[in-house]
């Protein structure tokens, strides 16, 4: 299983490697109609002296004409020009090894990085280019949110990606409640690829890192599957000590406590006023807009500014 968030984004297509021909035309990237999708050794290292691994490698077994492929997969957390280097390297090494033609696909998980790593490189001088590379990417901006309870019930495998790719946008709490909701609605079936609902609550825990995302998507969990292992946030422990004593709680209900868990755990300062205005409002909309904005206000009243 993945162990950090640089490693979730892109082991998920270990994880699910009929992934890359669900998501990719989702960015509008084409993929071949293939046989199999098997991963590869991901270590590139000629002789020696210098060690080079590529996240993840997989061949693509394609029928046709045309023939199997090599795709690489590189998780990217910010934009880092050495990178380059190592990027034409994988490919030329890849391409020399396997005799099969190689693509890099880069993954990420903000626009700024996205836009840098979908620039071409290109080696040469002003008389003449050697090599140019033109990266795939997916990310933020280049995907589409998926906020539908529905549509991330049809294909969790790219509902979760989508939650992972959008881990910093403001609208996450939306991303993981749809998500939340299709994990519920495939209890008693298979996920996307045959993995268990709970391998894919396990990445998304791990892939959305340190933070309040973190702790909002523990707590939908405990919501929806009370026995989420391995959680142990304030917030699951919260919930679970209020269901044991038989509460039940309306969905106005339950997002206010939400909001006032995720400020608690951000270590906020919550007013009585503020505490009170929270637990009055009935209101789901204006509920909703200040639990997306509780994962980043400095102060609790900035839950109310007017926009």
């Amino acid at each position: 299983m993945v162990s950090s968030p640089h490693e979730a984004l892109h082991r998920i297509f270990r994880v699910d490697p009929g992934l890359f021909a669900r998501l990719l035309p989702r960015a509008g990237i084409g993929f071949p109609e293939h046989t199999a999708i098997e991963p590869l050794d991901t270590d590139l290292t000629e002789i020696r002296p210098l060690e080079r691994r590529v996240d993840s490698v997989f061949r693509v077994h394609v029928a046709g004409e045309e023939g199997s492929f090599l795709l690489a997969v590189e998780s990217q957390g910010k934009p880092d020009p050495e990178k380059h280097n190592s990027w034409t390297y994988y490919l030329a090494h890849m391409y020399a090894k396997y005799r099969l033609p190689p693509f890099l696909l880069v993954v990420c998980k903000d626009k700024a990085t996205a836009s840098w790593a979908a620039e071409p490189i290109r080696v040469g001088r002003g008389f003449h280019t050697s090599m140019v590379v033109f990266p795939l990417v997916l990310g933020p901006g280049v995907l589409p949110v998926i906020t539908d309870a529905d549509e991330a019930a049809r294909d969790l495998g790219v509902a979760v990606f989508s939650a992972l790719a959008y881990a910093t946008d403001p609208g996450l709490t939306a991303i993981l409640d749809a998500l939340a909701s299709g994990v519920a609605d495939n209890a008693d079936k298979p996920g996307s690829g045959d993995v268990d609902r709970v391998d894919w609550a396990e990445i998304v825990e791990i892939g959305l890192g340190e933070g309040p995302g973190r702790d909002y998507w523990r707590n939908l969990m405990a919501t929806y599957t009370p026995n989420f292992p391995g959680s142990n946030s304030i917030v699951e422990e919260s919930w679970l000590e209020g269901r044991a004593k038989g509460q039940t709680e309306g969905k106005a209900e339950g997002k206010a406590e939400d909001i006032l868990r995720i400020l608690e755990v951000r270590g906020i300062e919550i007013p009585d006023s503020v505490r009170e205005r929270i637990t009055d409002c009935t209101d789901l909309d204006v509920l909703v807009t200040w639990l997306d904005r509780s994962l980043s206000a400095v102060r609790a009243e900035e839950l109310f500014v007017e926009e």
